[in-house]
């Protein structure tokens, strides 16, 4: 891997003109959900000059409705297609899955911005708009790799499988269906923006919906009735309470500078219909955070069963429980083991580019790593430029130079886990 390294290097310092000119033809397609379509048309062409096997397709919602791990509130994914590059091995070495989801989340009040959001800005290293860095800049860090090894001329002995998906920000469908279409590997990489931290694990989560009776009645005579304001109040200082108790079962290490590994947040609330009457309902949606300990099912259970001890502080609730229900989206939680020998290759490759230990840590929220790594038995390590604090906010913005230095290590680390034909 180190003979390697000078030469990755300076061929990516050439490619600097064309991976931001990348970057900002893919930032100006807004690809929010439904219109996919135009940016996978970029990553096909790139694949293409690349000299990759494509394989282009739209996910099948029938095969998909069939899985229990998919989630999605579309009919159809008809104009939403997900795109594969295959660069075949020569055998005998490792493969490896690069994925990366194309989809953005939408833009939210243009007031907000500085600029258009679907007009990427170059400025102060810096290239600003919606989905720079969650994740297209971690999308061309890949296909920057890709290019180096393909323009060396190295013959790797393992497959690559780069994989530009849909409907990650809406549970995975795009992955889940790569996994159906028969795409495994005996490793993944995920380069959603971490800032350039390795996450071996990943929390899961699920979203629900609790609805809280209580009676109606007049507010002048307010005590004959029952607030269900007041008892959502109970139920949320039960869930803060739940909260801690679900932490304490985290013991890795790996979630040290991660005040709260598994929240429970509650996002929304409703409820009452007019001023002067005791409301009669509310109701309360958030996210369950769930541990890569414990499955998605086992998560719900302790949190519906949870909420049924209620009665024993308040007899209301004996009458008229707390009904727990779980819509939308759902991520699934994922480990892999520290000791793994793709994270080796990634922290060796990280090292020799950066010259310092990377920080490894244990992911705050969920990717579609969870998929691969429990559906496809693809262990998935998330690893790549950006940050978090950033994505899903106005004015986004991704460091070049970060861009940069993850496609060095993507290279490097496909390098040391493929092998490389003498």
């Amino acid at each position: 891997m180190k003979e390697y390294k000078e030469k990755v290097h300076e061929m990516l310092t050439t490619y600097k003109s064309e991976g931001i000119n990348l970057l900002k033809r893919l930032v100006n397609e807004r690809s929010v959900q439904n219109h996919e379509e135009s940016v996978q048309a970029i990553v096909i062409e790139y694949l293409r000059s690349l000299g990759l096997q494509i394989d282009v397709w739209e996910p099948d919602i029938n095969e998909l409705r069939a899985h229990p791990a998919f989630v999605s509130t579309r009919e159809t994914f008809k104009g939403s297609p997900n795109v594969v590059g295959l660069l075949r091995g020569s055998g005998g070495g490792r493969s490896l899955i690069l994925n990366g989801h194309i989809d953005v989340v939408p833009e939210g009040d243009i007031a907000w911005w500085d600029s258009d959001p679907y007009e990427a800005v170059v400025k102060d290293g810096k290239v600003y708009g919606r989905g720079a860095t969650d994740m297209k800049g971690g999308n061309v860090s890949m296909l920057l790799a890709l290019k180096v090894l393909k323009e060396l001329k190295v013959s790797l002995k393992g497959d690559v499988i780069f994989q530009s998906v849909i409907e990650e920000e809406s549970g995975g469908a795009g992955t889940l269906s790569c996994i159906l279409r028969g795409y495994k590997a005996d490793g993944a990489l995920i380069p959603e923006p971490t800032n350039m931290k390795i996450f071996p694990i990943q929390q899961g989560s699920a979203w629900f919906r609790i609805k809280v009776k209580g009676r109606s009645a007049h507010g002048g005579t307010r005590y004959e009735g029952v607030s269900a304001i007041e008892k959502a109040q109970k139920v949320l200082n039960h869930l803060n309470m739940l909260e801690k108790i679900r932490n304490e079962e985290i013991t890795s290490p790996l979630y040290k500078n991660v005040p709260i590994p598994i929240p429970i947040n509650v996002g929304k609330v409703s409820g009452g219909s007019w001023p002067s009457s005791v409301p009669d309902e509310v109701v309360l949606e958030g996210r369950l955070g769930i541990g890569p300990h414990e499955s998605i099912h086992d998560a719900k259970k302790m949190v519906e069963t949870s909420l049924l001890t209620l009665s024993e502080e308040d007899e209301w609730f004996a009458l008229h429980p707390a009904e727990v229900s779980w819509f939308g989206a759902h991520w699934l939680p994922s480990e892999v083991e520290e000791t793994h020998p793709l994270i080796k290759c990634l922290t060796d490759a990280y090292s020799l580019i950066c010259k310092k230990e990377p920080t490894v840590e244990a992911s705050p929220w969920g990717t579609d790593g969870g998929l691969l790594t429990n559906c496809a038995k693809t262990p998935a390590i998330i690893f790549g430029p950006g940050v978090t604090e950033v994505a899903h906010f106005p004015n986004e913005y991704i460091e070049i130079e970060s861009v940069f230095q993850t496609a060095e290590i993507i290279a490097l680390t496909m390098l040391d886990w493929c092998g490389v034909k003498e």
